[in-house]
């Protein structure tokens, strides 16, 4: 397999704007890169990667239990499949993002933005719905997050979509402003549709962008 990662430019910092990179395939793993995609509803995509450091993704369980009978068979009870939790280790310079599409800081996705300078953001009680979008490629060509991918490139693409952000929790403790970011999403929407799709593509076929984001389409 084609080693990718000598495609790649690792300049990016805090400040930078945009960043030209593609992910790593190198023995059959992605690694190194991702891009990371904010939307809110009927907003625009924000990306994030160039000021955040690690993403854990806890797809919630879709559990049972066995339950004994007196006769010594099992009988299955069903657990409804618990939210899907989304934790950011970030290093963000500012309280948020007041223009552009390259975040700049994240506790206006949890209340309610300024978008100009200075960046005054006070707690409220607005839960505005997002859109979050982790995509690894290896297609240099690719835009965005939820752009196109081509056809002969590859990619793993993780989508959610009508959450919320529940945490943004800022810390020092290490000699580095370093902030903590949750974002959470139940598994089906008030209709039972689903909230989040795992996609990916091999270098067959095209992946095609996702739609805009609003209150009736997800993806």
């Amino acid at each position: 397999m084609t080693d990718y990662t000598q495609e790649c430019t690792e300049t990016f910092s805090l400040t930078s704007e945009k960043v030209t990179y593609i992910a790593s395939t190198v023995d059959g793993t992605w690694s190194e890169f991702c891009k990371i995609g904010i939307c809110a509803e009927s907003g625009t995509e924000v990306e994030f990667q160039a000021i955040t450091e690690t993403v854990d993704i806890d797809i919630g369980d879709k559990d049972f239990d066995a339950i004994a009978t007196l006769g010594g068979s099992r009988v299955v009870k069903f657990t409804p499949e618990e939210p899907i939790t989304i934790t950011l280790e970030a290093y963000p310079t500012e309280a948020g993002t007041a223009s552009g599409t390259s975040g700049k800081g994240f506790f206006d996705l949890m209340n309610t933005a300024d978008a100009s300078q200075p960046i005054q953001i006070s707690a409220d009680r607005t839960r505005t719905p997002y859109r979050l979008v982790i995509l690894w490629t290896n297609d240099s060509n690719n835009p965005t997050p939820s752009g196109s991918i081509l056809k002969g490139k590859s990619a793993l693409r993780m989508v959610a979509a009508g959450g919320k952000f529940s945490g943004v929790k800022p810390s020092f403790t290490d000699g580095i402003l370093k902030f903590t970011v949750t974002y959470k999403v139940k598994p089906f929407d008030s209709s039972g549709n689903a909230n989040f799709k795992m996609e990916s593509v091999d270098t067959t076929e095209p992946l095609a962008a996702l739609a805009a984001y609003t209150s009736s389409t997800k993806w």
